[in-house]
């Protein structure tokens, strides 16, 4: 299997694809589909890279991945369970190119637009979560059926956007690759100090020809990125282990300076660390 692209397996007659993952952890390395995906997430949590941002995810999110757009999942390394996860993947033409641009479907155009950037579903989520949990047992035809239903919800439903910038090229298989391994790199060790010289030498690139490529393909220095990757992981440990005081938090996350990190964090977040552990 290429890491990047990702093929969603299937035969030439199928265009709607049920897929459930069930494992310690979620495929972790960077990749892009033509697929739309929509995810239930049963069991499990971890870190969402997707478009240009660094998010979480975790039991009963309900995610929606556009077509092409990279994305990967970093499952928590302290998972004792299986994470579980209930998909659908199709594409805007599964059902003829101008299927859904059919009067009918006028309710699905912010969907689709949105698709573009990802995103996260805030409400209706019970709904959804019987819709979704319905998948295993139906047939093709309610499968079919049941997508409609879980896209008039969606449609229906407040979102949040998972991104804000999405690089407009397809990326080569070189590309995804170095891509890939700068964010598995990344995701693996962002609590160490990462000089721009080792990670420049993760990509195979020099250090000026490392800065140009990130941020041309993310719209932010990786020192952002890297920042945000460590925010979203003190933000964890805050909710889950409430024993930890705010300097331990933000140094087992890899900042080394107190000030710094409520600094960044309090941009990032709105709140200082203190407040968003207490509410």
């Amino acid at each position: 299997m290429k890491i990047f692209p990702f093929k969603v397996s299937k035969s030439e007659q199928e265009t709607l694809i049920y897929q459930e993952d069930y494992e310690f952890f979620f495929y972790d390395k960077l990749h892009q589909h033509k697929e739309i995906q929509l995810s239930y997430i049963v069991k499990g949590e971890g870190t969402l890279i997707i478009g240009d941002s660094v998010n979480e995810y975790k039991a009963n999110d309900i995610l929606v991945i556009g077509s092409n757009l990279p994305h990967v999942f970093k499952s928590d390394q302290s998972a004792i369970e299986k994470s579980l996860m209930m998909t659908l993947f199709f594409r805007i033409d599964s059902f003829g190119e101008s299927f859904f641009k059919l009067n009918n479907f006028n309710l699905l155009n912010t969907f689709f637009e949105n698709c573009a950037y990802g995103f996260k579903v805030h409400s209706n989520k019970t709904v959804l979560k019987q819709l979704f949990l319905s998948l295993k047992s139906s047939s093709k035809m309610e499968q079919f059926i049941l997508l409609f239903e879980i896209l008039k919800v969606i449609s229906n439903s407040k979102n949040k956007l998972l991104s804000s910038f999405v690089y407009p090229k397809n990326y080569s298989d070189t590309e995804g690759k170095r891509m890939s391994d700068v964010f598995d790199y990344s995701l693996n060790n962002f609590y160490e100090n990462i000089s721009l010289d080792k990670i420049s030498e993760i990509a195979n690139m020099t250090n000026n020809a490392f800065c140009r490529y990130f941020k041309q393909r993310t719209n932010k220095t990786y020192i952002q990125f890297l920042t945000e990757l460590r925010i979203e992981n003190t933000c964890k440990l805050l909710r889950k282990n409430k024993d930890l005081s705010i300097i331990e938090v933000s140094t087992l996350s890899g900042f080394n300076n107190i000030s710094n990190f409520n600094r960044k964090f309090k941009l990032l977040k709105g709140t200082t660390p203190l407040k968003y552990r207490l509410g």
